[in-house]
């Protein structure tokens, strides 16, 4: 007699491996596990992707908001020093009318001239002080400074070494800033 045909079909036939406890057979890890960590896979990209396509444009728009601030911040350095001075010189117009108004005066006395002298003198300290510019005029025996004071020379004077003896010019400053120092004799001591 023939010997009993074997079935082909693999999944009809039990295996003749032994399985571990907990372990699936091969062909159980080949079915829809086997496709799902692909889809997985495939959608992880794609969110990946959409990620760094967002990113991207997120970068972009940054790049585009500095340019703009940059371009902004050169706009406004060209104007300030365009127009830096303008309320300074809005402040010198009124002076420079005064003294206009001055010189169109006929037959004037010494003291009237002294009198408007001292109103336009007291006009331009106004628009000094509005625009925050201060004079630099130290002392007899105040102590130099070579940030606001320019030595002229050294003298003997009674005041300590290296105190002011003497203002030859004033210096100014604007906001804390140096315009001009003050000229000044440094005291060398007492002879």
């Amino acid at each position: 007699m023939s010997a009993p045909q074997e079935d082909l079909d693999p999944q009809a036939a039990p295996s003749a491996e032994p399985q571990a406890e907990g372990q699936q057979p091969a062909d159980a890890a080949a079915g829809p596990a086997a496709a799902q960590p692909g889809e997985d896979l495939a959608a992880l990209l794609d969110e990946a992707q959409k990620q760094v396509a967002d990113y991207h444009d997120q970068l972009l728009r940054a790049h585009a908001e500095v340019e703009n601030i940059r371009r902004r911040a050169q706009d406004d350095v060209s104007k300030a020093r365009k127009f830096g001075t303008e309320s300074f010189a809005e402040s010198l117009i009124p002076v420079r009318d005064s003294l206009e108004a001055a010189l169109a005066q006929e037959n004037q006395t010494a003291e009237d001239w002294r009198g408007g002298v001292e109103a336009t003198l007291r006009q331009l300290n106004a628009a000094f002080e509005r625009n925050q510019m201060r004079e630099i005029a130290p002392a007899p025996g105040e102590a130099f400074d070579p940030h606001r004071h320019q030595a002229i020379s050294n003298v003997p004077s009674e005041h300590p070494q290296g105190t002011v003896a003497q203002t030859l010019q004033k210096g100014y400053l604007i906001a804390d800033r140096v315009l001009r120092p003050a000229l000044v004799m440094v005291s060398a001591g007492p002879a």
